[in-house]
């Protein structure tokens, strides 16, 4: 988004606009009914989301684009390393879009294609984690719009984004492999709707993969994320 409501390319107001906009409990769940484990992933409350994450652990996202693997440590980010782990583990982010990608910024990601199940976890949030890296190149954080708020969505960081770190933009990982991959990602939707021309978080809310698919057809997906062995 390049005017309006999220900030420009310059500016703390464009920064904090990596968060996304919350679903409100009146929209309407549609779209596809495919996917992995749906029962559980639509149940947050579920024990498989509940478990403590290894000291560190890899992972995998195997994309449209190819291949690229992110470490996470707890020390960086207890409570975002337990959220990743357990989301990864039950297929969360497979077939998820990178909805929001800005050339120089970053790319974002973390809506899931089933709208019951993005529904469910819109604000299934996680408590904050003091700061420990940088927002530096490569390294991947919880979208937000304020303290208390980071849910399910990731961005990776294409550039020194080290503006975000005095915003509470705290990094639970980082690009190890493939950031050759991530560069790579589409960025030609750009910035959310109405800035820009890619889609709207609260329309990929309601409607889900089956609407990105023929509305953003040139969206980069993750097909599968999976926990390398060992962790």
């Amino acid at each position: 988004m390049r005017a309006g409501r999220w900030a420009g390319r310059s500016g703390p107001s464009r920064l904090a606009a990596v968060a996304t906009l919350v679903l409100v409990s009146s929209l309407v769940a549609c779209g596809s009914e495919s996917g992995p484990d749906l029962e559980r992933l639509r149940n947050p409350a579920d024990s498989a989301f509940q478990a403590q994450a290894p000291d560190d652990f890899r992972v995998r996202f195997e994309t449209s684009r190819g291949d690229f693997v992110m470490e996470v440590r707890r020390e960086w980010a207890p409570n975002g390393a337990e959220r990743v782990h357990n989301l990864v583990r039950a297929g969360y982010y497979d077939e998820v879009r990178f909805f929001r990608v800005v050339e120089g910024f970053m790319a974002q990601f973390g809506i899931n294609g089933d709208p019951q199940t993005a529904v469910a976890w819109a604000q299934q949030s996680i408590p904050d984690d003091p700061r420990v890296l940088s927002n530096t190149r490569g390294t991947v954080a919880f979208g937000m719009r304020g303290p208390g708020t980071r849910t399910t969505q990731l961005f990776i960081n294409f550039v020194d984004n080290s503006a975000l770190d005095e915003q509470g933009f705290s990094p639970v990982g980082q690009i190890v492999e493939g950031m050759d991959v991530v560069d790579q990602i589409y960025a030609g939707y750009g910035e959310m709707a109405p800035r820009g021309g890619g889609p709207a978080p609260q329309f990929i809310l309601q409607r889900g993969n089956d609407w990105l698919r023929a509305e953003y057809p040139r969206l980069d997906y993750i097909q599968r994320a999976t926990i390398e062995p060992g962790g």
